[in-house]
């Protein structure tokens, strides 16, 4: 159960911070549940941006989650930025309510996340210094990311994001890992997405199925990423990594499918975090706090290249 676990790091936590006063940053608070940083190179002419939207659970703007800190956004942010690119990263809505100790996880739902992303696009569309806005999604990010990019961001960035919606995703992993309780993770989605409730699921999946958590599983099971992929009409670019122990390539190839005309890339080596791996799961799963680890230089060029096009 070791990656369902990962796929949903906790809703609760204390958020681990880096920052690093190299770099030409600002810290914005978009609305009043969203606080980030931009970070813009002192270059002249307009500039593209990049908005980068973190995964599941409640990661702050650099990646983190209580217990987690590897910096991955942070990292992915500056190698942009040297590349000449600005971002705006961001925490997600619940790292605020935990510190303001408002968080009720009952009423958090997945379009809470969208809303949030397209608030932050609307917002930096009225900033003169940018030429163009590009979305950057990771993992839970990416299917909020291309939700978010069709009200008119110039691209989209899929960075291990899953080709199914995620109940499908889930029974997929339990297959593999629990094979006893995908049958009746399926069924239990099947209530829930028929009835807005599940009451008959196995204790072994309480972690997925309790009910605090159930509207929010509801709502983000409504996104299929194949259908919502193919409704863009900007530039896409999707990325996987072949150590990714959590999105498998698999997920990344639905994408494509979807959106025939997408670039696609697999980056050797690169994990679920962004950073290289030469060796095993013990390895893979270290790397997940290990705060100065870099990321893959290869993503850093890949997105960049995409960007400046």
């Amino acid at each position: 159960m070791k990656h369902i676990f990962i796929i949903f790091l906790l809703f609760f936590g204390i958020i681990a911070t880096a920052q690093n006063k190299k770099y030409n940053s600002e810290d914005l608070s978009i609305t009043p549940l969203i606080d980030g940083t931009l970070i813009v190179p002192e270059v002249t002419g307009k500039l593209s941006l990049a908005i980068i939207i973190g995964g599941s659970g409640p990661t702050d703007r650099n990646g983190n989650q209580q217990m987690v800190v590897n910096n991955s956004l942070k990292f992915l942010a500056e190698g942009i930025y040297e590349k000449g690119i600005a971002s705006f990263r961001y925490d997600k809505r619940i790292v605020k309510q935990m510190k303001r100790g408002s968080v009720n996880e009952k009423n958090i739902r997945f379009d809470d996340f969208i809303d949030d992303a397209i608030a932050i696009l609307n917002y930096f569309k009225k900033d003169a210094r940018f030429s163009k806005i590009y979305i950057i999604g990771h993992s839970q990010g990416s299917l909020v990311g291309m939700v978010a990019a069709q009200q008119g961001a110039d691209g989209f960035v899929s960075i291990a994001g899953a080709g199914q919606a995620i109940d499908a995703v889930i029974v997929d992993q339990l297959a593999q890992q629990a094979p006893g309780l995908a049958d009746n993770a399926r069924s239990s989605f099947d209530d829930l997405r028929a009835n807005g409730v599940a009451n008959n699921y196995s204790p072994g999946l309480a972690s997925i199925f309790r009910k605090d958590i159930q509207p929010f599983i509801y709502t983000w099971m409504k996104y299929d990423p194949k259908i919502e992929i193919s409704k863009l009409t900007i530039p896409v670019l999707i990325i996987n990594g072949d150590k990714d122990i959590q999105v498998q390539v698999s997920e990344a190839e639905l994408l494509k499918n979807a959106k025939p005309d997408a670039q696609f890339e697999i980056i050797p080596k690169m994990n679920h975090v962004l950073k290289e791996i030469e060796g095993n799961d013990l390895e893979n799963s270290k790397s997940y706090n290990i705060y100065n680890l870099p990321i893959v230089p290869e993503l850093i060029t890949i997105v960049s290249d995409f960007m400046k096009k």
